[in-house]
């Protein structure tokens, strides 16, 4: 489990993250205005921590620098070269911006009225809870001269027409994630934007092997053309679970990635739980989105919700963490982890189930059964096996109903041996 963090300055309007000026919701300049309501007043990275910590997150993942080109964190880097007005398909974009009259990098410390990094304290604090730290970094920056994008429909140049300009921007985004691997240094890196271009455009392999040489031990994700470590598939649960060597869903509390006021329409605490089940059973993470307000204060419903998240994988933590991918579709109705040595299966009973639990095809001997968090052990027993054959029959665990948990009851089976599977038709 991994907590997502979008905070930028599209929350002091409450609009979409960089998408609302390249969509054309707002004019960029107006998009930019919200530079100087950003305050970060009542920013506590300790009590985020804190939080994070407290949901049962083991990382977190934070927007440096989302597609707007505001950088969370203190950017030294220039914007652009000259100081000009660019003509843009019939609207001029000033590409420099002015704090005091004076031309700074875009950034929260030297752009907005927080006038501080917020990513350093961030990392320090979920550093000193043993929280891994993760850093978003776009890409792509539509707001910078020498990137080639502006509106989804118009472009500032081509790149094989002006290679040179490309270049300019690789070496200001290579530049921004030398930075980060150098202030901030985190232990994963969450790319973002790698649709507008290929490997070879962005230097992809040059970049893996500019983190790597930073920290060998650095996660990379899997949009980064091809040079990640792992996939991330987006808001649905995939039907079919991604063939990759790990993966990872991403998905919002409410409906969207940064605050908007109007967004409160958040996931139920059943409804996260079964997400989280589904994928740890597949052998993914959930990385969960929140978004705090410009001020850095997150909503009540947020907050709930993690602290509710909380006393649950509290209760079940031996069952999600450290464990790997359970049973394959068709051994048992609901998502299942197995611990690292695969002896110890957890069923996550679904939709309140209780009574007859069926798993079929178990061809192990269960030693033990209880439910996590409640004392006793479960009666369990097999029906419809034959001695002279190799069908294992299938196996019932009866669940009391007072034993069930509020939100999801799992079940904790000792088994024989590393968990062995009959996966045949029936018959001899």
């Amino acid at each position: 489990l991994g907590i997502f963090i979008h905070w930028g300055i599209y929350s002091v309007d409450g609009v979409d993250e960089s998408w609302s000026f390249y969509n054309k919701k707002i004019p960029h300049a107006e998009y930019m205005r919200q530079l100087d309501g950003f305050t970060a007043k009542n920013y506590d990275p300790a009590a985020w921590a804190d939080l994070i910590e407290k949901s049962g997150a083991r990382y977190a993942v934070i927007t440096t620098k989302h597609h707007d080109g505001v950088a969370m964190y203190d950017t030294h880097l220039p914007r652009v070269p000259l100081d000009t007005t660019i003509q843009l398909r019939g609207h001029s974009e000033r590409t420099y911006h002015y704090v005091d009259g004076l031309k700074v990098p875009l950034s929260a410390a030297n752009a907005t009225s927080a006038r501080r990094d917020l990513i350093v304290p961030f990392f320090s604090a979920l550093r000193a809870h043993g929280v891994k730290c993760g850093a978003y970094y776009s890409l792509i920056d539509w707001s910078y001269f020498d990137y080639p994008a502006f509106t989804k429909d118009s472009t500032r140049y081509v790149i094989k027409d002006d290679p040179a300009r490309w270049q300019r921007f690789r070496k200001f985004y290579q530049g921004q994630i030398n930075e980060i691997a150098t202030q901030l240094k985190p232990d994963l890196w969450w790319f973002d934007g790698d649709w507008e271009h290929s490997a070879e455009e962005w230097e992809a392999a040059k970049v893996r092997a500019m983190i790597l040489a930073k920290d060998p031990k650095a996660i990379i994700n899997g949009r980064l053309q091809g040079f990640g470590d792992y996939a991330t598939p987006e808001q649905n649960i995939p039907i079919e679970t991604p063939k990759a060597p790990a993966w990872e869903l991403c998905m919002t509390l409410g409906e969207q990635w940064g605050w908007q006021p109007q967004d409160t329409n958040y996931k139920n605490t059943h409804d996260l739980i079964a997400i989280l089940a589904d994928v740890i059973g597949h052998g993914g993470n959930l990385l969960l989105g929140i978004g705090p307000k410009e001020d850095g204060t997150f909503t009540p419903g947020q907050v709930s919700r993690l602290e509710d998240l909380g006393k649950w994988t509290s209760k079940h933590a031996e069952a999600i963490y450290g464990t790997h991918a359970g049973l394959p579709n068709g051994h048992f109705f609901g998502p299942s982890t197995l611990s690292a040595d695969s002896t110890t299966l957890y069923l996550f009973l679904a939709n309140g189930m209780s009574g007859s639990v069926a798993i079929k095809g178990l061809d192990n001997k269960i030693l033990s059964a209880e439910v996590m968090g409640h004392a006793g052990q479960l009666a369990h027993r097999v029906v419809g096996k034959i001695s002279w054959s190799k069908v294992p029959g299938l196996m019932f665990i009866d669940v009391p109903e007072e034993a069930a948990d509020d939100w999801m009851t799992v079940v904790k089976v000792k088994l024989d041996g590393p968990v062995r599977l009959y996966r045949g038709q029936g018959g001899f």
